[in-house]
């Protein structure tokens, strides 16, 4: 049982801190409601599951590899997060217009997720503490409490978003929330440059 209090408490230790992922599903909550956010969150937990099963079953090897296709991920990652900063920080603030400027989905959050440094690094990490030489068991049973902590981490930063929801009754407060977040998502990117 203590084993897997300790896969719980890294799952949770990396889940709620604060990352792009994090950052968007807060977004999301706050100018769409926790519906659509929660497509976000089940998208970005599916995403973590499979990059942390893909982990766990070898892909680490290839990466050791072809230290290139790290570079390329990074670079995506970091393209990817500047993206996303734009759509926010172009924002108008209006609620429930036809085309928000970002609208996170399923697929959007798994890529979010493959696209995410900090994701790697917690699935490296995770697999090298809790299932080292690709025992096949702890994989599935680490991903499986993976799963449910990083479901409900993000469901916590969505739920966090549509609180805020109710204290940005006016566009101009939903712009400033927007274009924070927009500077948070971009401070992710650039930091992701630095070596």
């Amino acid at each position: 049982m203590s084993l897997l209090l300790s896969m719980a408490a890294f799952a949770l230790a990396s889940s709620i801190t604060p990352g792009p992922v994090n950052i968007v599903a807060l977004s999301a909550g706050a100018q769409l409601g926790l519906g659509p956010a929660m497509r976000h969150v089940s998208g970005a937990t599916l995403g973590f599951t499979l990059l942390l099963l893909a982990i766990g079953l070898g892909l680490d090897q290839i990466l050791l590899s072809w230290p290139w296709l790290t570079e390329a991920i990074r670079l995506a990652g970091v393209a990817f997060l500047l993206y996303m900063a734009y759509r926010l920080a172009r924002d108008d603030g209006r609620f429930n217009t036809e085309r928000p400027a970002l609208r996170p989905g399923l697929l959007q959050g798994a890529a979010m997720q493959w696209l995410n440094p900090k994701a790697w690094l917690a699935s490296v990490a995770g697999m090298g503490l809790f299932a080292a030489g690709g025992d096949g068991p702890a994989v599935w049973r680490f991903a499986a409490v993976y799963f449910v902590i990083c479901y409900a981490s993000l469901a916590c930063w969505a739920f966090a978003g549509t609180f805020l929801r109710h204290h940005l009754a006016r566009p101009e407060r939903v712009r400033a929330l927007n274009r924070l977040m927009a500077a948070l998502l971009a401070g992710c990117a650039f930091y992701l440059l630095q070596d």
